[in-house]
């Protein structure tokens, strides 16, 4: 009985929460925000601070500068007045001392050289992990080779590594983002292993070996073979949603065993061109 009152009062959360990242361009209350699952607006406030750990207007705000932070880091062609109007400022001064406060950096300063660690801090909520039935196909997947730039470290570094390779992608032409596909592979469990130990390569699909360069971008390739597939639509920060069902509930009752290749991911489109609830990456798992 108690299981099920905890998971429909987070099932409600979780409209709130799905709102908010799909109307972020707009106006939002948390008097409107309390009607979309039928809590009392009078008490919205302090329900939502303690189950997120975080109040309702922070969170929205959070969200914003989160879509800056990447347009700032990720598209240096994007002038910084046109992020801050994005993100719903009424002036780039307004936008420079909430982005400040919250990062201890402005926004020039972060365009130059974010502080990922630092930023990854200030989204630590405790939202709870969405539950979703996931859509299982097997698939072939035919052996394609990439360019990879290998990530070691803390995953609040990987974007320093997502940087160098764009910057590989834009200085050579190889890898074009706009008619190559982009992958990630997952070597290890984010949630298992220690900082210093995390493998995660990202890759773009090339039609040769990629020739020496100073970013360290290499060849690998991801073999051929039978794949479960999931697609999982919207941030990439939630993608443990649709990855723990499979493992935890698809791959135990489909019979199927895994081959000696790590999970990955195909990214049809990116950030910060999508936003994050519009992103769309399907996951491989490799079968026998």
């Amino acid at each position: 009985m108690r299981d099920t009152l905890e998971r429909r009062y987070a099932e409600r959360f979780n409209k709130v929460l799905d709102y908010i990242e799909m109307h972020l361009d707009e106006a939002l209350t948390a008097e409107q925000l309390s009607q979309i699952a039928n809590f009392s607006k009078f008490h919205f406030h302090r329900q939502f601070a303690e189950y997120i750990g975080t109040s309702v207007g922070r969170y929205i705000l959070l969200l914003r500068l989160r879509r800056a932070s990447y347009q700032l880091a990720f598209d240096r062609s994007k002038k910084i007045i046109d992020i801050a109007l994005e993100a719903g400022f009424e002036n780039p001064e307004s936008f420079t001392r909430a982005f400040k406060n919250t990062f201890g950096r402005s926004p020039s300063t972060f365009r130059r050289q974010p502080d990922w660690e630092s930023w990854h801090e200030r989204y630590r909520f405790r939202t709870p992990e969405r539950t979703s039935n996931v859509q299982v196909d097997i698939v072939e997947f035919s052996t394609t080779r990439i360019a990879v730039m290998e990530h070691r470290g803390p995953t609040e570094k990987v974007n320093d590594s997502v940087a160098q390779f764009i910057a590989w992608r834009i200085e050579t032409g190889l890898s074009p983002k706009q008619n190559s596909r982009t992958f990630g592979i997952a070597y290890d469990n984010p949630d298992t292993t220690e900082p210093t130990q995390f493998r995660f390569d990202i890759g773009g699909e090339v039609m040769a070996d990629v020739p020496a360069n100073q970013q360290g971008v290499v060849t690998k390739s991801i073999p051929g073979g039978r794949c479960a597939r999931v697609r999982h639509c919207g941030s990439h920060n939630r993608l443990g949603e649709s990855i723990y069902p499979l493992y935890r509930n698809w791959l135990p009752e489909s019979g199927e065993e895994l081959r000696d290749y790590p999970l990955y991911f195909h990214y049809l489109n990116l950030i910060p061109e999508t936003p994050e609830n519009e992103l769309v990456t399907d996951i491989y798992l490799p079968l026998k």
